[in-house]
């Protein structure tokens, strides 16, 4: 029989460990979306979703024994943000407007996936090791603390001190942000390593 409570408390864990950057980039997204218009906050939210939704299905997948996930080239996916974040500073190099890093959907649900790339590796061991009626108390969990991600960084977006913030120094914090996620991201998963064992 599942322990709820245990369940809960164990899923809301491992999300927040491996999630809490994400306050970071939703954010920055809500703050472009309340400057620049773009994204549309819904697209914030259901781009979360899908986003995290993938991650979670490709660790079920993995778990399952159906797919094998090529460590460490996963980490080739911090190209994505650094490629975004370059495109936006050399694009608004001469604005004082905070730029849209993402534009729609596929746009944060890609840069969800690429920040949480890392995730599956954490995520594989832990659903192999749950029953079904467990896994799907973890997916519920996972489900309502999207929602709470996505609630805490709209409140943070609009507050006036990070609003003040990134209207001063938006053009080049905004695109920053994303380039750095993705340095971390490249760094962090050893991919860098691996090439450079490759070439040599």
């Amino acid at each position: 029989m599942t322990d709820l409570p245990a369940a809960a408390g164990g899923a809301a864990l491992v999300f927040a460990a491996t999630n809490i950057d994400d306050i970071v980039v939703l954010t920055v997204l809500f703050v472009a979306a309340r400057a620049a218009g773009r994204p549309r906050p819904w697209h914030i939210v259901a781009g979360q979703y899908l986003g995290i939704g993938a991650l979670v299905a490709a660790a079920v997948v993995v778990a399952a024994g159906l797919l094998v996930v090529p460590d460490p080239w996963t980490g080739l996916l911090g190209l994505l943000p650094i490629g975004l974040g370059v495109r936006t500073l050399l694009a608004h190099a001469d604005s004082d407007e905070p730029p849209a890093v993402v534009g729609g959907l596929l746009g944060v649900a890609g840069v969800t996936i690429a920040n949480g790339s890392d995730n599956i590796a954490v995520y594989v061991p832990v659903f192999r090791s749950l029953d079904p009626a467990t896994g799907l108390v973890w997916l519920l969990v996972f489900a309502a603390l999207v929602a709470l991600w996505c609630a805490t960084a709209a409140l943070l977006g609009g507050h006036p001190r990070v609003v003040r913030l990134v209207g001063r120094a938006g053009h080049w914090l905004v695109p920053t942000v994303f380039i750095g996620i993705g340095v971390v991201i490249l760094v962090s998963s050893g991919v860098l390593t691996q090439l450079a064992d490759l070439a040599g």
